[in-house]
C-alpha cells in the first residue's frame, strides 16, 4: 500500500484497472458470466489509485452510504474479510450489487479522481469481496422480541427489509409469489450478468439468520393484509412486490406469435430454462432475426439473450439516439461488442403477419429529435412519410413496466391512480400504520440499489416503531 510518512498517498500515475471480460465472440454463445471478476492483485492495484478522500463523494452517491474509502483501504491492506465486513454493515449483497448497480451514475459518477481520469473501480472492487463470503463475520444478531413481520416479495427491496429485521430480533416470514427466492435478480436479469449461484448464496445466508421463505405463495390471493394481520399473526408488513405488469405498445399486431414481451421473455430464459428445451420444458421461439423495443437495460438483456439463443441477426430499436438510451454504458458497450446492432430513431407502428401466422416483420416510423421533453432529453419527432419495414421472425417489447396489480390484491393501503403504493420516501410509511412498502411497487421501475436502500430505511422505521424506540 502506498504510503509516504505513515499516510495514504494514491497511485496518482495508475490507469484504471480494465475489467477482466471473456471474449465476446465466445461469450456471444452461451450464458457464460461476461465478466470473470478481479483477481487479487488487479483488485489491490485497483484499490491504490483510491485518492481517500476527506469528504468522500463516492458515498454520497451510493443509495445505502456503504463506506467506500474504508473498504477500499483494507483491500490495499490484503484484509479482504475486514474489507466486507464493512460493506455489510450497510448492504447484504455486496455480490449482486457489484454486478449489477448503475455505478457509473452513482459511487463512481461522484468520485474526486474522475474528475481529471478515469473514476476508481468501485464497483468490481464491491464484487471482489462480494464473492469470497466465506472471509465474512457473522452478522450481529439482536436477541428475539417475540415480534412476527411478513415480508411480501424476494426481490432485492423484501430480502434486503427481511435481513436488517432479522438482524434486529424479528421472526421474519419472506413470501414470494415464484418457486425460488430473488425477485427480479432471478427472473429478469440474465445468467451472464448476474449468476443464479450468486443470488442463491444470499438467499441462503438470510436463511442462515432465521429469515424463513414461503414460496409458491402469491399474497392477495392466498391471504390478503387482514388476514396476514389478523388470524395469521403477524404484527406488520412490508411490501415489496415490484413492477413487473408491462406496458403495451398499443399498435396492431401486438398479439400475433412469437411477439414478446421483454418480462415474459426473459423469465421464461432466466428462471424456467427455455434455453435449454426440451431439457427443460419451457419452449421459446429462437429467432433468427430479433428485434427488440427499447433503449434500457431490459431492453439491452433480451436482445443480448435472443443472440445467445441463436439470433442471426440481433437488433435492438430505439426511438432515440444512442446518447439518449437509459441502459448503463457498460451494457450497451457489451451487447455492440457481442454483434447487437443499434437502430436509432425509430418507432413501431405496426407488427405483420407472415403466411404461417407467425409475426414476420415489423413497420417502423423514422425519428429526429426536436426540443427536450420533461426528462431533460430531446422528444422524439416523427419524420412525415418515413416509413420502413423490418423482417423479423421474434419482436420484443420492451419499453418499461406498469405496478404489479397484487398490490391492489394486498390491500389495506392506499394506492395512487397507477396502481402504485403510496409511500413515504425516508420510511416507507403507508396510509396503514401497520403496513410499510418499499422499491418498484412505489416508485417504478428504478434500480436494485434504490429497491435496497427503502428495504433499508424500511426496517429502521418498522425496528423504531414496533418496538416503541420513536
Amino acid at each position: 500500500m502506498p504510503q509516504v510518512n505513515g499516510r495514504w498517498v494514491a497511485d496518482m500515475k495508475a490507469p484504471r484497472t480494465a475489467d477482466n471480460e471473456e471474449p465476446a465472440e465466445e461469450r456471444a454463445r452461451d450464458f457464460r458470466p461476461v465478466d470473470r471478476g478481479f483477481t487479487e492483485e488487479m483488485a489491490v492495484a485497483e484499490a491504490e489509485r483510491c485518492m481517500r478522500c476527506k469528504n468522500p463523494k463516492c458515498v454520497q452517491g451510493c443509495p445505502v452510504n456503504i463506506n467506500i474509502p474504508a473498504f477500499i483501504e483494507k483491500i490495499a491492506e490484503r484484509d479482504f474479510g475486514a474489507g466486507l465486513d464493512i460493506i455489510r454493515e450497510s448492504s447484504m449483497l455486496p455480490a449482486i450489487c457489484g454486478r449489477v448497480c448503475p455505478q457509473e451514475n452513482q459511487c463512481e459518477g461522484k468520485c474526486i479522481r474522475g474528475i481529471k481520469s478515469e473514476p476508481v473501480a468501485i464497483g468490481q472492487l464491491e464484487r471482489f469481496l462480494g464473492d469470497q463470503p466465506e472471509l465474512a463475520s457473522k452478522p450481529e444478531m439482536k436477541p428475539s422480541n417475540g415480534m412476527k413481520v411478513a415480508v411480501i416479495g424476494s426481490g432485492p427491496s423484501g430480502i434486503t427489509c427481511a435481513g436488517e429485521l432479522a438482524r434486529n430480533g424479528f421472526e421474519v416470514t419472506v413470501f414470494e409469489a415464484f418457486f425460488t427466492g430473488g425477485g427480479v435478480l432471478v427472473y429478469g436479469i440474465p445468467e451472464f450478468r448476474l449468476p443464479k449461484a450468486v443470488v442463491k448464496r444470499e438467499i441462503d445466508g438470510l436463511k442462515d439468520m432465521g429469515v424463513k421463505f414461503e414460496f409458491n405463495s402469491v399474497m392477495g390471493n392466498l391471504a390478503d393484509a387482514e388476514e396476514l394481520l389478523g388470524e395469521k399473526g403477524f404484527d406488520a408488513i412490508y411490501v415489496a412486490t415490484g413492477a413487473g405488469l408491462p406496458k403495451f405498445l398499443n399498435i396492431p399486431g401486438e398479439n400475433l406469435p412469437n411477439v414478446f414481451f421483454a418480462n415474459e421473455y426473459l423469465t421464461r430464459v432466466n428462471l424456467m430454462k427455455a434455453n435449454k428445451f426440451p431439457e427443460f420444458d419451457t419452449p421459446t421461439k429462437h429467432g433468427k432475426q430479433v428485434i427488440v423495443f427499447g433503449g434500457g437495460n431490459v431492453a439491452m438483456d433480451a436482445v443480448r439473450t435472443a443472440k445467445r439463443l441463436g439470433a442471426e441477426r440481433a437488433i435492438i430499436a430505439y426511438r432515440r439516439t444512442e446518447d439518449e438510451m437509459p441502459a448503463r454504458k457498460a451494457e450497451l458497450h457489451h451487447a455492440k461488442a457481442e454483434g447487437v446492432e443499434v437502430m436509432p430513431l425509430v418507432s413501431p407502428l405496426e407488427f405483420l403477419k407472415g403466411e404461417d401466422g407467425n409475426v414476420c416483420g415489423v413497420r417502423v416510423q423514422k425519428m429526429e429529435l426536436g426540443e427536450p421533453d420533461e426528462s431533460g432529453r430531446r422528444r422524439p419527432v416523427p419524420i412525415e412519410g418515413a416509413v420502413e419495414e423490418i423482417p423479423c421472425d421474434v419482436a420484443i417489447s420492451a419499453i418499461g413496466t406498469n405496478a404489479n396489480p397484487f398490490a391492489k390484491k394486498i390491500g389495506g393501503m392506499e394506492l395512487n391512480k397507477w396502481g402504485y403504493i403510496i409511500a413515504d420516501e425516508e420510511t416507507g410509511r403507508t396510509s396503514n400504520p401497520k403496513i410499510w412498502a418499499g422499491g418498484d411497487i412505489v416508485t417504478g421501475a428504478a434500480t436494485v440499489i434504490l429497491a435496497m436502500g427503502a428495504g433499508k430505511k424500511a426496517a429502521a422505521d418498522m425496528t423504531k416503531v414496533l418496538t416503541d424506540q420513536e
